[in-house]
């Protein structure tokens, strides 16, 4: 891609935000990337003071270091209001203690917990609700319950719109698509799901790691029951994959795996996407 051998886009780590006034934002997870993705989004910059932005709130899906270590590059802006499970507040509080070392910044955060009986709204985001999801993932390797999987440890989120009943159905991380999770996601007006895997042994083929796609809590795109499968079992929502690894060759727009996607109606998210879902 740097030396235009292929037609690929540089793209930064997965994240997300939504507003309904296109000036107070809910941003989901915090990438490593986070002051350049800010930087290319007019929208959130700064509009008071110098060192304010407009993110009213932070919601984690998981604790892993793709989707956390941002929160360190907005360490002036705080204190910010964090949503998230018990699991993942435990792992950003010991295993890979964040919102520890923050606590010497204007406060720190303000943590709000996640419960999945319980849908949320968000006091400063008029219009939306929030709907968490448990999802079948893995914990991250410095998690405290690495080996001992708990509900909580990666979570979907389906944003709904309570002004026309608009449902986005967001989850960047998910290992296993079961029958209950099938049934949100065909509700759902658009799905943003778990792109980052086109194969099984991506990271041996790719020669960059040994552990397969589900052992890091990932389903696949390809082959029985992967993604495509998945999806293909999903009329109704505008389909698109996020959190896309750098071995995918879905990257590569003019590989033989992007076509595929582009037949069946699945889209890739680049930077810049932007969603608008009207009244």
């Amino acid at each position: 891609m740097r030396t235009g051998a292929i037609n690929a886009t540089s793209r930064t780590q997965s994240s997300i935000a939504v507003s309904t006034d296109n000036r107070r934002w809910v941003l989901f997870n915090t990438s490593p990337d986070i002051r350049a993705q800010l930087e290319a989004f007019p929208a959130i910059l700064p509009r008071q003071g110098k060192r304010d932005t407009g993110i009213a709130a932070i919601i984690y899906m998981d604790s892993q270091i793709d989707h956390t270590t941002g929160l360190l590059m907005l360490r002036e802006g705080c204190p910010h209001q964090i949503y998230c499970t018990d699991c993942v507040y435990e792992d950003l509080t010991t295993g890979f203690p964040i919102f520890r070392i923050l606590d010497s910044w204007n406060g720190g955060i303000h943590r709000h917990r996640i419960d999945f009986d319980e849908p949320f709204t968000i006091d400063s985001i008029d219009g939306l609700r929030f709907i968490p999801v448990p999802l079948t993932s893995k914990a991250p390797p410095y998690s405290p319950h690495r080996n001992n999987p708990a509900s909580g440890d990666n979570i979907g989120v389906i944003i709904e719109d309570i002004r026309n009943n608009k449902r986005v159905f967001y989850a960047p991380g998910l290992g296993m698509v079961e029958e209950h999770l099938l049934a949100l996601m065909r509700e759902a007006d658009c799905l943003l799901v778990d792109g980052t895997f086109w194969r099984e042994d991506e990271m041996t083929v790719a020669g960059v790691g040994n552990k397969p796609a589900s052992a890091m809590g990932h389903l696949p795109q390809c082959g029985p029951g992967g993604m495509i499968e998945v999806l293909d079992q999903i009329q109704k929502p505008r389909k698109i994959l996020i959190h896309i690894n750098n071995t995918n060759p879905i990257l590569d727009e003019d590989s033989p795996e992007r076509a595929e996607l582009t037949a069946r109606n699945i889209e890739v998210a680049y930077d810049g996407m932007e969603l608008e879902f009207s009244r």
